[in-house]
């Protein structure tokens, strides 16, 4: 691996360093002996940096994230972060869900970055790597001080997750969105259960998820949901869309953002073959709609798309649009309240 002493607790090993990755001090890996953490192995790191900037030929609408992780034991099978882990000389495969990086300085040295002179104030986007609210922050608990540090430099930020955990920091998100912008994103693709075992299966499951959108929407903070991904002959029937859509609207969420499977080097062996093993009968037909590259084609984005904004339409939610973070609604005179539409962006 790409740091140098590295300690396993059980017998040790080490191994030369790029020290650019992280700090010099000791890198600890740690295993638990406990259910939820079984066949994981924990690395924990000091970080020098926890700020990081979107490369500039990136698709993503945001400059700047924290990513207090690395690897993700939500294992979905699709997730285009799982190349990263290659740059750590571990496999965008089983390593991915099962090594897991642990950046346990992010709360302060993120405190102190937000603190320095030649920082701006910008909009800083999390969960949108692997997930900060993932089985890992459970013990490790680096989300109250990462939000914490946010909300005291009144810094905008953004969460996007499939967990259910960050409804531990409710409070802390509550207090930020009275003094900055904060957008709440929930991912939630499909709602079928068998689907969800199979493609997610370290993940809560979509209807737990739902329950987080709809406490945020009871606190008065917006929470959108991205239906993302949707994957191609597996969750795309009009049924499908059309019971995804309807709970989705039925948590309270604020918009609902389709994002079509993308598969990116890594991500793209991994998912084929699942989908070898899974459903071999649909190998050609992906092979075929993902010739070109990592994404579907556009014509059959367009047509998601459509179909759920659609629905979304029918039952009384909008799709997001940039540039509407989600702030605390003050209170309305009973007399005079009015009860309008809301939506929130992904950023």
């Amino acid at each position: 691996m790409r740091w140098e002493n590295l300690t396993v607790e059980s017998g040790g090993h080490s191994r030369a360093a790029d020290a650019a990755l992280f700090g010099a001090d000791a890198v600890v890996s740690r295993t638990f002996d406990t259910p939820e953490f079984r066949g994981i192995t924990f690395h924990e790191v000091r970080a020098r940096s926890i700020v990081n900037r979107v490369p500039g030929a990136s698709r993503m609408p945001f400059e700047w994230t924290v990513n207090p992780y690395r690897g993700c034991s939500h294992a979905c099978v699709y997730c285009f972060a799982r190349k990263t882990h290659t740059y750590l000389d571990l496999d965008s495969g089983l390593d991915f869900d099962s090594q897991i990086v642990v950046k346990v300085n992010a709360p302060e040295v993120l405190r102190r970055q937000l603190g320095s002179r030649r920082w701006q104030g910008e909009h800083i986007a999390m969960g949108t790597n692997v997930d900060c609210y993932q089985r890992a922050e459970g013990r490790y608990r680096l989300m109250p001080g990462i939000l914490s540090a946010l909300r005291d430099h009144a810094n905008p930020y953004s969460i996007l997750t499939k967990g259910t955990l960050i409804l531990r920091d409710l409070d802390l998100i509550v207090q930020a969105a009275q003094v900055t912008d904060v957008g709440i994103s929930v991912s939630v693709g499909f709602t079928d259960p068998e689907l969800w075992r199979t493609v997610e299966p370290g993940t809560p499951a979509p209807e737990r998820r739902l329950e987080v959108v709809r406490a945020f929407t009871d606190h008065g903070i917006g929470c959108g949901v991205l239906m993302a991904p949707v994957l191609p002959f597996l969750s795309d029937h009009p049924g499908q869309l059309r019971a995804t859509v309807r709970a989705i609207a039925a948590s309270g969420a604020s918009s609902v953002t389709p994002l079509v499977l993308h598969l990116r080097p890594g991500a793209r062996e991994w998912f084929m073959a699942w989908l070898a093993q899974r459903h071999p009968h649909l190998v050609a037909r992906y092979e075929r709609l993902y010739a070109d590259g990592a994404y579907a084609p556009k014509w059959y984005q367009r047509r998601i798309t459509r179909q759920v904004h659609e629905l979304a339409q029918e039952y009384g939610i909008g799709p997001a649009r940039a540039g509407m973070p989600r702030r605390i609604r003050e209170p309305e005179p009973a007399e005079t309240a009015v009860s309008e539409p809301t939506q929130l962006s992904l950023i």
